[in-house]
């Protein structure tokens, strides 16, 4: 399961997409949330949904690699359809002791999935196309007039960048410990939910030891390169919009009016 976690990895190609500027893929994924969540009806959902496709085909990440990443959330998505299928009041279509299933907890059911499902998979594009440092560098360039407020926009960026940068290594780190606590005799797989916590605890100490070390390592790394926060630093390459960047970003404009168009006309 640990490996199925894909969220911050970046998959190098010499696509359409890899090549657009940062700046423009966060604003896009903006965009797409605000689309996601404006979508009411079948032909906006529809609008939403060839249009990640599209992306997706375009940056030649393969859809295995999309539904890995989704393999830890069957649970919160389950959970989430059930939840929509069973209390929303409505029009009863089948009723079962207490369990009521209605016209609009159906629709409800599969449109929250959906949402679900477009929400981590525009998430896990922009991750997959974009390196922690171009991510980093375009945080910072977009939240720039935060500065004149005292807002520290480097450290943020910084700190999202690290973040990302470790997900794979703790999730690579955590599954070399549960491999040798197997090799061990443990077992994480039998037993009540009190014994499975309960086994998990020789795999959380070091790794929480291990994720400390891991810092401890870095900031002393920072500060013999004498890294002391975003003053006064340069950047090796200076991100420039181009004009694929300033079509891409009209064409999301024009989707995001239509979906909320089409939304209105639905209801």
């Amino acid at each position: 399961m640990l490996k199925d976690i894909t969220l911050g990895q970046y998959f190098p190609a010499d696509t359409f997409v890899h090549r657009l500027d940062p700046r423009t893929k966060l604003l896009a994924l903006v965009f797409l949330i605000v689309c996601i969540f404006s979508a009411k009806g079948p032909l906006a959902m529809g609008l939403v949904v060839v249009t990640l496709c599209l992306c997706v085909a375009i940056s030649r990440i393969r859809p295995s690699a999309l539904f890995k990443g989704l393999k830890p959330l069957i649970f919160v998505i389950c959970l989430t359809a059930l939840m929509n299928l069973f209390f929303t009041p409505g029009t009863v279509l089948v009723s079962f002791w207490i369990l009521r299933i209605t016209r609009e907890g159906l629709y409800r059911s599969v449109l929250m999935v959906l949402r679900i499902l477009l929400l981590v998979s525009g998430t896990f594009l922009l991750t997959y196309t974009t390196s922690p440092l171009q991510l980093t560098d375009g945080l910072e360039r977009l939240m720039n007039p935060l500065k004149k407020l005292r807002f520290p926009v480097h450290e943020l960026a910084m700190m999202m960048s690290i973040a990302l940068r470790f997900i794979p290594t703790l999730i690579e780190e955590a599954d070399k410990i549960m491999s040798a606590q197997k090799a061990r005799g443990a077992d994480f797989e039998n037993g009540n939910l009190m014994q499975r916590a309960k086994a998990l605890l020789p795999i959380l100490v070091p790794l929480f030891v291990s994720a400390f070390r891991r810092a401890d390592e870095l900031a002393t790394a920072m500060e013999c390169r004498c890294y002391h926060g975003g003053e006064g630093r340069t950047r090796m390459k200076i991100m420039v919009m181009s004009r694929a960047d300033w079509l891409v970003l009209v064409f999301w404009v024009l989707l995001t009016a239509a979906v909320i168009a089409a939304s209105r006309l639905s209801l």
